[in-house]
């Protein structure tokens, strides 16, 4: 099959790949222009792009995927198929319906549940049980047409986001191959959406990603697994931004208020009370620092027992 890819970050790296692999024709990648990053804001390209080009598969970076000239590019590669793997932007009727085909969407979620911009990350933070990827026909609603395919996995507890993302990328990319597979075989059946059964997975902030210590410990858990590793949950210490990584609620018989520091040992690590309970902390990120286990921080006397977050 001819296919327009459309995609920007890793998580769509596998499912490009697997098309190339299953002998798909990828006439040409679409992807957002290249950004600055690091410290000293360097033009970067994003992995899709870097992969396009390995792979010498013409690259497209509009900065609005919209236009009749950029519709007569996209005419000329004859797409049977357009893919979109997180592409980053929302794409008109035009555009989706181009194709002979029109436009599928790999969704790192179990449709109607998680609509939206961090699926990965909501899942976590609201305690489901189980997360996966939908493979569906575009629409001009947001993440609502119907249900090609569909593949459910457990999550563990404690997974991180970082975590899920690269497991769910994996899954969706044979997903994806299954579904088209099945296309091309005319077997594939399509399943309207529940609408009424949606929810929705809003883009993450870090303002959003405050700590509330008043919380139980096992919510505390989710939103630092959940936003590892961004936007990065966290709280201040004395006025001092810090991010906090590899949680675990714990029993604790020591007491206190919320985000008062139970325990700061470079040894036996560090514990903090919460609503509800203890939370065992393994890393941090002071502002403007590298990522570090809890023992170095502690041994550098940066925070120490009694003290408070806030």
């Amino acid at each position: 099959m001819r296919i327009l890819f459309w995609g920007t970050p890793d998580f769509g790296v596998p499912s490009l790949r697997a098309l190339q692999e299953e002998g798909h024709a990828v006439a040409a990648v679409v992807t957002q222009p290249d950004r600055p990053s690091g410290r000293g804001r360097i033009l970067r390209p994003g992995p899709i792009k870097a992969v396009a080009e390995e792979e010498g598969i013409p690259v497209l970076q509009p900065e609005k995927p919209a236009g009749e000239e950029f519709l007569a590019r996209l005419r000329e590669f004859e797409p049977e198929l357009s893919v979109v793997a997180a592409y980053g932007e929302i794409l008109s009727e035009e555009v989706l319906s181009l194709p002979a085909r029109g436009s599928v969407n790999v969704h790192a979620s179990l449709l109607p549940e998680l609509r939206g911009a961090a699926p990965v990350n909501w899942a976590i933070i609201r305690g489901h049980e189980h997360s996966g990827v939908t493979i569906m026909r575009m629409v001009r609603e947001l993440d609502a047409g119907p249900i090609l395919y569909r593949v459910a996995v457990e999550l563990p507890s404690d997974v991180t986001a970082g975590e899920l993302y690269q497991m769910l990328s994996e899954i969706g990319a044979t997903a994806l191959v299954e579904a088209l597979a099945q296309m091309e075989a005319g077997a594939l059946q399509e399943e309207e959406q529940v609408h009424d059964q949606a929810t929705y997975a809003p883009k993450l902030s870090r303002d959003g990603a405050r700590l509330d210590w008043r919380l139980p410990a096992s919510e505390l858990d989710r939103w630092i697994r959940g936003c590892d590793p961004w936007p990065g949950a966290w709280t201040t210490l004395e006025d001092r931004p810090v991010q906090l990584f590899g949680s675990a609620p714990e029993p604790s018989e020591a007491t206190g208020p919320p985000g008062s520091v139970l325990l700061a040992d470079p040894r036996l690590g560090l514990l903090v009370a919460t609503g509800a309970g203890a939370i065992r902390i393994g890393e941090v990120k002071p502002a403007g620092r590298q990522r570090m286990s809890a023992g170095s921080w502690i041994h550098g006397r940066a925070v120490v027992e009694g003290q408070s977050f806030e």
